[in-house]
């Protein structure tokens, strides 16, 4: 990982973590900081390719951490170093490395799982990558759903996405609550007035 420009002043930045070499309590003393961050699943399945054959990559962490302030990048590698953090690079966009977290964008690599993000601080790793297209595909999904399983209920939704689906659930509270209670009222009045008829 490339280390920049040290003159630059940011409020995100990024390491690597590798498990081997960095203290066993690493996270207690990143959380002991104080400081939102989120930590990617242990990516333990990314490949690189040698030139002749694809070759597993040595397991590691990436780790994002997001200051309430603007910081240098000598500032973010002294946190770093207190870990054993490997490298330390800018981040351009939050939303943007926090979905490489888990190779979101990137089809042709491992897809690591949301769910397995550790977030700190207080950070929330579910609204951070969030885009259009993702609360769109949500809403998608959750209407096929309440077709196949003839929801005609808002909170047996809302209690089944809390249970199964965290982003079903996210989306709900956080942007489509309104759409899906119109959708599931109006689904329950053209049954009812085809009855009628």
């Amino acid at each position: 990982m490339p280390k920049g420009n040290n003159s630059k002043r940011t409020r995100n930045y990024a390491t690597i973590i590798y498990p081997d070499s960095a203290p066993k309590n690493w996270l207690d003393i990143l959380s002991d900081f104080h400081v939102q961050a989120f930590v990617s699943p242990l990516h333990d399945s990314d490949l690189t390719n040698d030139g002749t054959e694809k070759v597993k990559k040595k397991p590691h962490y990436h780790v994002m951490v997001m200051f309430d302030s603007v910081k240098t990048i000598d500032q973010a590698i002294e946190l770093f170093s207190h870990i054993n953090g490997v490298g330390c690079l800018a981040l351009n966009s939050t939303r943007s490395y926090a979905r490489y977290l888990c190779h979101l964008d990137d089809p042709n690599k491992f897809q690591y799982k949301t769910n397995d993000v550790k977030s700190l601080g207080g950070a929330d790793y579910l609204a951070t990558i969030g885009t259009m297209s993702d609360r769109t595909g949500c809403i998608k999904e959750m209407i096929q759903f309440i077709n196949k399983m003839n929801i005609t209920s808002f909170s047996d939704l809302a209690e089944y996405s809390m249970l199964y689906k965290e982003t079903w659930f996210d989306c709900l509270i956080n942007h489509g609550s309104y759409f899906i209670k119109e959708y599931i009222k109006s689904r329950a009045w053209t049954k009812e007035n085809k009855m009628v008829e």
